[in-house]
Parts: C-alpha cells; structure tokens; sequence
C-alpha cells in the first residue's frame, strides 16, 4: 500500500496562502480608496492664510460627503464622476477645501462668505454682505509661540508695528483678534468665528462682488495675508470659486505639529506636538 503524497511538496511555495494575501491587499486598497473619496481624507495646512482658526503645521479630516461628489473627490481627480452628484449647497462660514482655480489642481482651504446672488464688499478693513456691515469686535489678541512652522508677521504697507515679544523665554507671535459673526441664515443665527487685522491694507477697500450663480466667494481668516475670492486669478488669487471645485468641509483637527520634530529623535514626536489643538472642531 503507497503512502498518500503530501498537499504540499517540500519547498514549494503556499500558493494559496500568496493568493489570500494579494486579495486582502486588493480589498485593502478599494477600501481606503473609498473611504478618502466618499467620507473622510487628510489634509494639511501649509500657510498661515486661516489664522487663528488654523495654523502651519495642522492636520484635519475633511467629510467628502456634504457638498456632494465629482471627479475631485477621487484620488488624483480621476474623472470617474463626469459632473457633480448629490450636491448640496455650502452654508455661509463653513471651512471648505477646494480644487483652487485657475488650474483646479492644488488643494485650498478658505471660509465660505459669499453664497450666489450676495453683494461682497470691503470697507475699512469691515465685511459687507449685501450692503450690511458684518459685526466686528475687538476681543483679546492671538497668540502664537515661534517656531519652524511659524513666523511673525511683517507689516508690509508702511506700518511700524512689532508683532514679536517674549514670555516665558519663549518668542511669541501676538496679533490683532476679531470675532466676526454672519448674517441670520433661515431664522438660524449667523456662525461666528475669529478673524486678524493686522494693518489697513489694499484689500481692506474693494470694490462690489456680486457673486454669480454656481459659485462662491471665499476668504482668508487672516484678512491681510490670504490670497481669496478678494483677488482674480490674474495676481493670484482664487476669485469666484465654482462650486463644481468642492472636494469637502472640514470637520476636526487629528494632529498638529510646530515643525521642531525630528524623526531620528523619537522624543521630539511629542515635544513637537501642539497637544492643544489636537481635536477642534468646526
């Protein structure tokens, strides 16, 4: 009577045991593909243009799913989604990330301020929607320590002002602080939420943004060093901003850092870390 042969000959590879894994790698990968496009993706902060609310050096979750999804909810843009579906309208004061125009290809983050058919407009360094001044009220001033991520700010319109100090031993940043609140939306009252003013500006005087149908004006919370809707593509700017160009709004802040880590440096991964901010809502 023979001995019955072994399921697997020595040295053979476990066929199927390769064959799991790559499907569990597949799986893996349709997986995180789809909860980046249609729930929540990363995304950080690169400039001070949303000073105080963000600061260089955030991470936050955007939610994919409020304003509806299009190609630019996919990764890379793929054009998997020929226009925008499910779409909702923006609410005036949501933090948004968008494909920024003219090449819709970079990542912003802006305030949404103007919704379609509303009058924008700058007077004094004071917000107009719809030929109403928007409340501006002078609360205590920003704070922020120096770091790899963050320098002060240098009045760049004649202005001598030092915005530098120190306390504690430490160089910290101190700005002029606004708490702004919007208009009454559908008998809800209007978002609040704070904004800097460092010095009277070009920006701070403009003309009338009447905002077309489709689109939205965003701005800056930092008033005075933010590229927005202010500002057409032309020098830089975003100007009207379709709303086809959503790709989320942001929800919480999941980490943020002041730039001093060094990854051969274990223990500057928490030293580094601004544990304060870790969590903030929108």
């Amino acid at each position: 009577m023979s001995q019955a042969e072994p399921a697997t000959k020595p040295g053979a590879k476990p066929e199927k045991q390769e064959e799991n894994f790559f499907v569990f790698l597949i799986k893996l990968v349709v997986i995180v593909a789809v909860f980046r496009s249609f729930i929540f993706s990363p995304f950080n902060i690169p400039s001070e243009s949303m000073l105080p609310r963000l600061v260089n050096g955030d991470y936050l979750l955007a939610a994919k799913w409020p304003y509806g999804y299009s190609r630019y909810s996919m990764p890379f843009s793929l054009p998997l989604i020929p226009s925008r579906i499910l779409a909702t309208q923006p609410k005036r004061g949501d933090v948004v990330i968008f494909k920024a125009p003219p090449t819709n290809q970079d990542d912003w983050i802006k305030r949404v301020i103007g919704l379609p058919g509303d009058t924008i407009q700058m007077k004094g360094g004071v917000l107009y929607i719809n030929g109403n001044a928007v409340p501006k009220q002078r609360i205590e001033d920003f704070e922020i320590a120096v770091s790899p991520n963050t320098s002060c700010y240098q009045p760049r319109y004649g202005m001598s002002v030092n915005y530098e100090t120190v306390k504690d031993g430490k160089t910290i940043c101190h700005y002029p602080q606004y708490r702004e609140t919007l208009p009454a939306d559908n008998g809800k009252p209007g978002k609040s939420y704070n904004v800097l003013d460092m010095e009277t500006t070009p920006q701070d005087n403009t003309m009338p943004y009447i905002v077309p149908e489709g689109a939205l004006f965003l701005m800056g919370d930092d008033r005075d060093n933010s590229q927005d809707s202010r500002f057409p593509v032309e020098v830089g700017g975003i100007g009207y901003v379709p709303q086809g160009n959503l790709v989320g709004r942001a929800t919480i802040v999941m980490w943020s850092t002041d730039g001093s880590v060094s990854w051969y440096k274990p223990w500057t991964w928490l030293t580094a870390a601004r544990w304060n901010r870790i969590g903030g809502t929108f």
